[in-house]
């Protein structure tokens, strides 16, 4: 997956964005971490994707997908595929 690049959209302050990251890092996912209260063009591709919300986190993938709010399992199941084998 390290040719696919993934972007996180967040907050530092969201406990949601928090799992998410904790999840790729325990995983050893490689991304891109966008922090939306310092990022005017990140901001506006979430209120945009989201119909108006700034809702996070909101993971774009390399193959165009998005996933917003993901739980630990949603996660899982976008890229279990990828990952190594436990």
């Amino acid at each position: 997956m390290a040719e696919k690049t993934i972007t996180i959209f967040g907050t530092w302050w969201c406990g949601d964005c928090s799992q998410a990251r904790r999840w790729f890092d325990r995983n050893h996912v490689v991304y891109n971490w966008v922090d939306i209260d310092n990022d005017e063009s990140g901001e506006e591709f979430v209120i945009i994707t989201n119909n108006g919300m700034r809702s996070v986190p909101t993971i774009l993938f390399g193959d165009g997908s998005i996933l917003v709010e993901p739980t630990d399992a949603e996660l899982q199941h976008k890229l279990g595929s990828v990952l190594p084998a436990s």
